[in-house]
């Protein structure tokens, strides 16, 4: 939800402040979610990610990277037993195989070395734009921005982007934020999603950007697709469950 009369000039200037808050309350630089060493056991961990918490995912991979101690080991590795080895992670049939192929491809096609742009990070197996914008940012210092859900429904509460489609919202983003601020955008938005900002019930009352955001008093609902939105002039009703298949590549 854009604010219509908002100048360009103004805009800047309430990023900037909104960033500046932000910083107050969680550091100037990115928070780390996800524990790994390198690029490739990030890459991992986030496609593990899809549709499991950090927590979960760092409790497995704690043992997982010992076990597959580099990306040859996962290409030489067992299918079924990487299933179990990750089962608790859930989707782990998708996930596994996803993995396997795309340490392959690391192997064969970069010589084990985790690319460097996001058009070759997405053409790896079960990479989208979420893990290549983090991989971009957090392990290579690329100026990217990564689009979770956290950071779809706040930014879009904020105004500063006006879609359900993630990579809409990363390129409306793009425009509306500072360079020097994309690569930490998702982690401190992360953070308030969790904590005030949340989807159902936000609570706008204790947020410290409520003088800065346009939906602090109603949802504007626009980052949600058009099928789960709540019905207008209607008693207020959780929102529908979505019936589309979700996809893990994240």
């Amino acid at each position: 939800m854009f604010i219509r009369s908002e100048s360009k000039k103004k805009r800047e200037m309430r990023v900037r402040e909104i960033m500046k808050r932000l910083d107050a309350h969680y550091g100037d630089r990115p928070m780390i979610f996800l524990e790994a060493e390198n690029a490739w056991q990030l890459l991992f961990a986030t496609i593990l990610s899809a549709q499991c918490t950090d927590a979960r995912v760092n409790m497995v991979t704690e043992k997982l990277f010992v076990k597959y101690k580099d990306l040859q080991a996962f290409v030489d590795c067992d299918l079924k037993e990487l299933e179990e080895d990750i089962h608790s992670t859930g989707f782990y049939h998708n996930k596994a195989k996803n993995m396997k192929a795309c340490a392959k491809a690391l192997v064969e096609e970069y010589g084990g070395e985790v690319p460097r742009n996001i058009e070759a990070l997405t053409g790896l197996p079960g990479v989208g734009r979420k893990t290549g914008n983090l991989i971009l940012g957090n392990i290579y210092h690329i100026p990217s921005i990564v689009v979770d859900t956290h950071v779809k429904r706040i930014s879009n509460r904020l105004g500063l982007a006006d879609s359900p489609d993630p990579t809409k919202v990363e390129f409306q983003l793009m425009e509306h934020l500072p360079e020097e601020f994309w690569i930490r955008w998702n982690t401190h938005i992360i953070a308030l999603g969790r904590t005030l900002c949340t989807s159902q019930n936000p609570k706008c009352g204790e947020c410290y950007l409520q003088d800065l955001c346009p939906s602090s008093k109603k949802d504007p609902e626009t980052w949600r697709p058009v099928g789960e939105r709540k019905t207008v002039g209607k008693k207020k009703t959780a929102a529908k469950k979505a019936t589309m298949k979700k996809s893990l590549e994240v």
